[in-house]
This record gives C-alpha cells, sequence and structure tokens, in this order.
C-alpha cells in the first residue's frame, strides 16, 4: 500500500501536468499577473486528498494537511481563502473531470447506469428543512423510505470508470435525465434496473445515441445474467459512498457540485491506475 506522500506526490503531478496543458483554464483571473504563491495545482491537489486521507469533509482534510503534511505546501494559505479559492476553479474541476472520464481506445461499448438519493439533512429535519431548498433539493422516495435532497445520476464503463455523471432534484424521474447521460457515448449497450424500463424511451435513446438499454423487463430469461452484472455497478456506488459521498456539508450547489467531482475524480484516477491504492 502506497503511503499518503506518494499519492499526494501522485495527484500533485497529474493535476499540474493537466493545468500546464490547458492553460486557458487559469484565464478566470481578472489580471494575467495574478499569480498566487499557493498555486491552482496545490488547491486542487490538497482537496483531492479528501480521498486518501477517508474522511468525511474537507475541512477536516484541510486540517489533516495543515498538521501532517505541511512541508509539501509551504505557502498553505488558511482555511476560508482556501476554500474560496477552491470553489473558483468550477471550471478546472470539471474540465479535469472530463479528462478522467476518458475512456481507452477500442474499449468494449458496455455500460451500467444507476441512481441514488443524496440526502442533504437527516430525517429527524424533515420537518424543518430548508437546506439548497431554492438550488433543486426536493423530497423524493426510495424503497428504504423517503429522502430530501438530490439524485446522483451516473454512467459507469464496465471497466469501473464513471463516465457521466447528472445532479437532479430527488423527485425526478430515474428515467429523465438519461439522453443528457448518454451524451458523448456513441453505440453500445447498457444495463440498468427496472426503472428505466419502457419502449418508447429505449427507442428514444437508440436513436438519439445509437445506444441499447436494457433491463431485466426486456430479457426476463437472462435475470440471474443481468442481476450479477448489475451487481458492478452497485460496487461503483459502494465505493463513492465510502468515500463520504452522501455526506453533504455544502452550504450551496457549486460547494456539493465540486465536492461531488473531486470524490468521482479521485475515484476514476484509482480505477485507471493513475493513482496507486
Amino acid at each position: 500500500m502506497s503511503s499518503i506522500i506518494d499519492q499526494l506526490t501522485e495527484l500533485y503531478v497529474f493535476v499540474d501536468d493537466f493545468l500546464t496543458a490547458h492553460p486557458a483554464l487559469a484565464q478566470w483571473r481578472q489580471s494575467p499577473h495574478d499569480t498566487p504563491d499557493f498555486a491552482d495545482a496545490e488547491v486542487l491537489t490538497l482537496a483531492l486528498l479528501q480521498g486518501c486521507w477517508g474522511v468525511a469533509s474537507l475541512k477536516q482534510t484541510y486540517r489533516l494537511v495543515a498538521h501532517n503534511d505541511r512541508s509539501a505546501f509551504p505557502q498553505l494559505c488558511s482555511y476560508p481563502p482556501w476554500i474560496a479559492r477552491l470553489q473558483a476553479l468550477t471550471a478546472p474541476l470539471s474540465a479535469l473531470l472530463i479528462s478522467t472520464a476518458q475512456l481507452p481506445a477500442q474499449s468494449p461499448a458496455f455500460y451500467l447506469i444507476d441512481a441514488q438519493p443524496l440526502p442533504v439533512c437527516h430525517p429527524l429535519r424533515h420537518g424543518r428543512v430548508r437546506l439548497l431548498r431554492e438550488d433543486g433539493a426536493y423530497w423524493g422516495k426510495t424503497s428504504k423510505g423517503w429522502f430530501f435532497g438530490f439524485k446522483l445520476h451516473v454512467l459507469r464503463h464496465m471497466d469501473g470508470r464513471i463516465v457521466n455523471l447528472i445532479l437532479t432534484p430527488g423527485h425526478w424521474d430515474d428515467r429523465a435525465p438519461v439522453s443528457a447521460l448518454l451524451d458523448g457515448v456513441e453505440g453500445g449497450v447498457t444495463l440498468g434496473n427496472l426503472g428505466y424500463r419502457g419502449k418508447q424511451r429505449a427507442e428514444e435513446w437508440a436513436e438519439e445515441a445509437g445506444l441499447l438499454v436494457l433491463t431485466r423487463a426486456d430479457a426476463p430469461e437472462k435475470k440471474c445474467l443481468l442481476a450479477q452484472v448489475r451487481q458492478a455497478i452497485e460496487t461503483s456506488f459502494s465505493q463513492l459512498w465510502y468515500k463520504f459521498v452522501d455526506r453533504v456539508f455544502s452550504r450551496s450547489w457549486r460547494g456539493l457540485w465540486n465536492t461531488i467531482q473531486l470524490k468521482v475524480i479521485h475515484y476514476n484516477l484509482c480505477q485507471a491506475g493513475v493513482l496507486s491504492a
């Protein structure tokens, strides 16, 4: 098992090489001469260390780095400026996520699709919750009961890498964002649960993306085989949930989305072998 220092180095090299190769991502700054001592690559690397440390919040990550790896970030600023810088790096963070979602050439066109609830509060607070309501958080229901928050929709390649993800209000039908999830995917087969069944929707997806979406209802004679394949995406969600993706500490939609992106980037880097476990 590699050490935190090894993983920190791997993360920094990957992020710094990416930002160096895409200088246009730094054009959000007001002045071309505005080059802070604490570089953007260091800001993002520190945030991505949350997956390495295995802690629930960015604040815990910052404290652990400040107390244990301060020498790796000699120009480390205080926590509030770091969070502000991180929120300003939404565009580079999204570009970084897209780069980790790129599949190797000649990869089999076989995908898994699913959605999981992302509650923003404990059920005991349902009667008075207001967090992120204006940003789209809403009531939803699963087999385990009601929740208030969002749904995380994920398209996963068979090799384990997450190709696309979308965050929607909790009451949205699982089939509603499928067309957006399939954007950029050309042909192949996608396996989903019974929430994605429907002949008309399947025909629309096949026409838009050339992708065949299958559920157990479409091939009842292959029920056991499909169930075994479905376990793969459940494993992906379990790994993301292990990284505390369901722990919402953010007070804004941007903060929530950035946090999710950071955890998916770390997950994809592990799946791609860029980051040693």
